[in-house]
């Protein structure tokens, strides 16, 4: 029996490599640990028995469940007396109007406040149209109408509010009308023709009191407050 030397060669390098193999690989056991769960798609650890032990849950809390938190203090704190006609009034416009809190209503007069004290003293009667109710709208176009007539002209700059309180407030039906007193700081001087001063000081910061009278329909899809009077201090 003849052997070739080219498949004694080749059986040869099996052997090694097989040698090789299971000096890398090694052999089971039995004992071996599970591959590790990269992105961990086991939810629970199984003990000897075969059971799934699974972490506890923790109990729902129902969506209108405060806990002990305290109840949200009426919308009327901080701008009116317990008991009183004002506190009344203004949780009725809550009631009315789910968007109405006292306070949003005093930060969005005071702006309406400024823009037309602006806008009467440059004249502009677009901007206060939106503003004013008719009655109101028609006294302050005349003031400046006769203003411009007799060729006079306003400088003014406003330079901030001091005071900005609700005096009074009341509700009939829909119709909610809200009294604010107003304590501003302002720069005020009226010239004529020839550009003399003839009311006013362009330099002197004067302290100013109004009192106005805003109202809204409740009812209405317009969200914004009208200027229904204005009268002086008592």
């Amino acid at each position: 029996m003849s052997f070739d030397p080219i498949n004694i060669l080749l059986l040869a390098v099996a052997l090694v490599v097989f040698w090789r193999l299971r000096s890398v690989l090694g052999t089971r056991t039995g004992t071996e640990k599970p591959p590790f769960d990269l992105f961990g798609s086991k939810r629970g650890a199984q003990d000897t028995s075969g059971a799934v032990t699974r972490l506890p849950e923790p109990t729902p809390v129902p969506a209108n469940d405060t806990g002990d938190r305290d109840p949200p203090p009426p919308v009327w704190k901080g701008f009116a007396d317990e008991g009183s006609p004002l506190a009344a009034a203004l949780g009725r416009m809550a009631e009315n109007d789910s968007g109405f809190t006292p306070r949003a209503f005093v930060d969005g007069a005071k702006v309406a406040y400024e823009m037309i004290i602006d806008a009467f003293a440059r004249g502009d009667k677009a901007a206060l149209k939106n503003l004013l109710s008719k009655e109101v709208f028609d006294g302050f176009a005349r003031a400046i109408d006769a203003r411009v007539g007799q060729g006079q002209r306003v400088d003014s700059r406003f330079v901030g509010i001091d005071k900005a309180v609700i005096q009074q407030a009341s509700l009939a039906g829909r119709k909610a009308s809200i009294t604010m007193e107003f304590v501003s700081e302002l720069i005020s001087a009226t010239y004529d023709k020839a550009g003399e001063v003839i009311e006013g000081d362009p330099k002197e910061i004067r302290i100013v009191t109004d009192v106005w009278t805003f109202e809204r329909d409740l009812g209405s899809r317009d969200p914004n407050w009208k200027l229904v009077a204005t009268e002086a201090p008592a």
